[in-house]
């Protein structure tokens, strides 16, 4: 097992040099990062679809596009990001002024999953530079081809003590996880998350975890079901259902589940196809491994639509399964594929009792018209985040931080979430030398009388 301190130890020495700190140099940096990725957009396309069949526009769309906007957004505001902030100052403390630094942590570790293997790890390196932090990346070898050019684009334009790739297997990630580092950001699955916190306690690192879990879909009776079909299908065959805020199953209202199935069903053909498998654009599953285990939920309940899959090139059709139950395997854990199960309900606060019964979803999904119906589920269920009458758009807006709660996550990021993330707010309070307060010092006549009239 290799040692990573030297790199670490050459990162830190970097940091303490102040160039990170530097506006101008965070600008810099982030311009070349959006200039790289560009440059390098048939490259990405091509790596992306190498290692998981994805097409262009679901590579432009979801790794792309998004970390330009993202990079765009970032360089927009930074600098009134990185100023103090003044806040107030209390009674008791007259004369002072009070301020918040925001200031970087150093060096930070971040650990990247392969569903989005390009997205996911530019993504909160946007941030950790945004905040004046060193980096260190480490991709995911299940797309290696993605990771090669990762590391590639990174170490011929980047020193490596500034930011650096380190390619390896779960052997390299235990590696660096010893070593002492600043900041965590790692986004993966629930078991791994929990070896990465262990970990972390260790040297008391604080630690970013998006994970995931079963992000539950709800079609109430008076949903527009044309519309919520359509952008169902959508969210959850995006990227082949690989995707940690992917609808995982559904609780359809009893009264409208058949001609919702047939809507779902119609929608997926339009966006799909008659044959998705040998169409050649619909992603495949990243490995043997994942597409064993999600073949064996295709035997639950009854399959309405889908069910084909071939082992040779890895790919599962979108699948929907009815007469679906929590006892079936499929339910057990995150699906993690295309394969959608649907449960009914006829009684909304039973079926909210069900879900708030399983651990803490990282998205949730609402098709309702019905604002009290909206605001009983988005008050009795906890969860990271999600959409009324849509699914997954949510990660597209730098305005709302992303991010689980519970078992499916700890912080939040995307747009100033990501510098925030990356950040340490320092509190100062700058205290005036006109004058001094005698009565906090108890050797003042009546000086706890006095003290009781500032606090009450």
């Amino acid at each position: 097992m290799e040692n990573y301190a030297d790199l670490i130890q050459k990162q830190r020495n970097f940091f303490t040099q102040g160039k990170t700190k530097d506006v101008t140099y965070r600008m810099e940096a982030l311009g070349r990062l959006r200039l790289l990725i560009k440059q390098h957009e048939q490259e990405l396309m091509d790596a992306l679809k190498a290692d998981l069949n994805k097409s262009e526009f679901d590579a432009y769309l979801t790794e792309i596009g998004i970390l330009l906007e993202e990079i765009r957004f970032t360089m927009k505001h930074l600098k009134k990001w990185t100023k103090p902030r003044k806040v107030k100052s209390t009674i008791a403390q007259i004369g002072s002024k009070s301020y918040i630094y925001p200031e970087p942590y150093g060096v930070a570790l971040i650990i990247a999953p392969w569903n989005y293997p390009f997205q996911l790890a530019i993504a909160p390196l946007i941030g950790a530079i945004a905040a004046g932090n060193c980096a260190i990346l480490k991709p995911s070898e299940l797309t290696p081809q993605t990771s090669a050019l990762l590391s590639k684009m990174i170490s011929n334009h980047f020193p490596e003590e500034y930011i650096s790739v380190v390619e390896g297997d779960a052997e390299t990630s235990t590696a660096l996880l010893k070593e002492k580092v600043d900041y965590i950001f790692f986004t993966g699955s629930v078991p791994v998350g929990k070896i990465i916190m262990e970990a972390a306690s260790k040297n008391l690192t604080p630690v970013t975890l998006e994970l995931g879990g079963k992000s539950p879909c709800i079609v109430h009776e008076d949903a527009n079901l044309k519309f919520a079909a359509k952008r169902i299908a959508w969210g959850k065959y995006i990227n082949a259902g690989q995707t940690c805020v992917a609808p995982d199953y559904m609780y359809v209202h009893t009264s409208i589940k058949e001609e919702f199935l047939s809507e779902l069903s119609q929608a997926i053909h339009e966006l799909y196809g008659e044959d998705p498998i040998t169409s050649g654009h619909f992603t495949r599953i990243v490995s043997e491994k994942h597409f064993i285990r999600l073949t064996t939920f295709l035997t639950n309940g009854t399959t309405i639509y889908g069910g084909g899959h071939d082992l040779s090139s890895l790919s599962i059709e979108p699948t929907v399964l009815s007469n679906i139950t929590w006892a079936d395997e499929v339910m057990q854990d995150e699906i993690f594929g295309p394969i959608l199960p649907v449960l009914e309900y006829d009684d909304l606060s039973r079926m909210i009792d069900d879900v708030t019964a399983r651990p803490k979803p990282l998205a949730l999904y609402i098709f309702t018209e019905n604002e009290g119906v909206q605001n009983q589920i988005l008050s009795s269920i906890s969860f990271g985040g999600g959409c009324i009458n849509d699914t997954v758009y949510h990660l597209s807006s730098p305005y709302l931080p992303f991010g689980g709660v519970g078992e499916s996550g700890i912080g939040a990021y995307h747009g100033k979430g990501s510098f925030e993330v990356f950040s340490h707010e320092k509190s100062i309070l700058k205290q005036t030398t006109r004058f001094d307060l005698p009565f906090r010092y108890p050797t003042t006549k009546n000086a706890l009388k006095k003290v009781k009239m500032f606090i009450k």
